[in-house]
């Protein structure tokens, strides 16, 4: 099972088959706490939640959107409260989530007409959802930036049925963070400019996942907030590792220290997502040197993977500053934990990905 991709869909309909007549509702001001899959009301919010065995979960809600979760030794569960029907809100939520193994916080929903399951993701542990297939793209927005990614799902249970043919869209922070204002309708402009268009909404909730993990979270979650910080604009088939809108101007100038495994391995430095120079890479360091008066986000991205070609980016220097590739938390070309994009503060890409710099000076 690919965690983030199978696991969710998987839930959906069984979680639809859930009889509530269980449920005990306590008064408005008090906590009610779960452990065995429900849909429902809670003090005026839509609440979803699901597991399955092994492993515990306690849910428990509380008035004004918010939730607790505490996990241990689970295989798979999800839950997060929100709205029975999606729109294109603004959704605040704030408070806390850890995660040392597989788990995400996610703004989550589905559409029908078509068929799409969506993830706005804004933290996760040590799998960074979807792996890095299906990469599509950048937006950014709410003072950040987000990959996009579109991947297919099989004859696989969803909201409509058992056996379903369907996308999944995903927007993945490249920055955590579990606090914060998500303008929902910049993602899904974002995703209607690269095709992925979406259909009549469903539900939709600010989600914790974990998957054969142990965890917690604390959040709360309201409609409304600060909005877009740059009005989502969308870069399609590029990669940023930082805001576009960072930085200041004049001339920068960057090294660029690497090497291929084969030769041959064709790298682009990219700044503000607009790409400066592309160099061919022989098997021995080299230094590849570049200057541009762009500002915003720095990558240094391996585009021709094949073969045995692999790429190692020793550093960069940036007007004479040096920045460590291992010291990076954005790489989405690192194969690890079994996929592209599974893991990051390494020199290594391994797939077409990028290592991410943080903003110009």
């Amino acid at each position: 099972m690919i965690f983030g991709l199978k696991s969710i869909t998987a839930r959906r309909a069984a979680a639809a088959l859930v009889c509530l007549a269980g449920l005990y509702m306590a008064p408005a001001n008090a906590q009610t706490c779960i452990t065995s899959s429900q849909t429902g009301t809670n003090n005026g919010n839509y609440f979803s939640f699901w597991k399955d065995n092994p492993g515990s979960v306690n849910f428990c809600m509380y008035p004004n959107g918010r939730y607790t979760s505490n996990w241990s030794g689970i295989n798979n569960w999800v839950g997060g409260k929100g709205w029975s029907t999606g729109s294109s809100r603004t959704v605040s939520y704030s408070g806390s989530f850890n995660s040392p193994g597989n788990g995400y916080l996610t703004l989550y929903g589905w559409t029908t007409n078509p068929l799409i399951e969506y993830y706005i993701v804004e933290n996760w542990g040590s799998y960074r959802p979807p792996g890095g297939q299906g990469y599509m793209g950048t937006v950014n927005t709410d003072g950040a930036t987000y990959d996009i990614y579109r991947t297919f799902r099989d004859n696989q249970p969803c909201i409509t049925g058992n056996s379903c043919d369907f996308y999944q869209y995903w927007s993945v922070r490249q920055s955590k963070r579990s606090s914060g204002t998500i303008t929902t309708a910049n993602h899904f402009a974002a995703w209607n400019s690269l095709g992925m268009n979406l259909g009549q909404h469903n539900y939709q909730v600010m989600a914790t996942e974990g998957y054969q993990s142990s965890g917690s979270s604390d959040i709360t979650v309201t409609e409304g907030g600060g909005g877009s910080s740059n009005g989502g604009s969308s870069n399609g088939g590029s990669s940023n590792g930082g805001s576009s809108n960072g930085g200041g101007g004049g001339t920068k100038s960057f090294t660029v220290r690497a090497r291929g495994t084969a030769g041959g391995e064709s790298i682009t430095l990219r700044v503000n997502n607009q790409n400066v120079q592309t160099w061919t890479l022989g098997t021995g360091m080299q230094n590849y040197t570049a200057s541009t008066s762009l500002s915003g986000g720095i990558t240094v991205a391996f585009t021709n993977d094949g073969g045995n070609r692999d790429v190692q980016v020793d550093y960069i220097i940036v007007n004479g500053s040096t920045r460590q590739s291992e010291q990076q938390s954005y790489n989405t070309g690192l194969y690890a934990n079994g996929s592209c994009g599974g893991g990051s503060n390494s020199e290594w890409m391994h797939c077409n990905g990028a290592i991410g710099y943080g903003n110009t000076p």
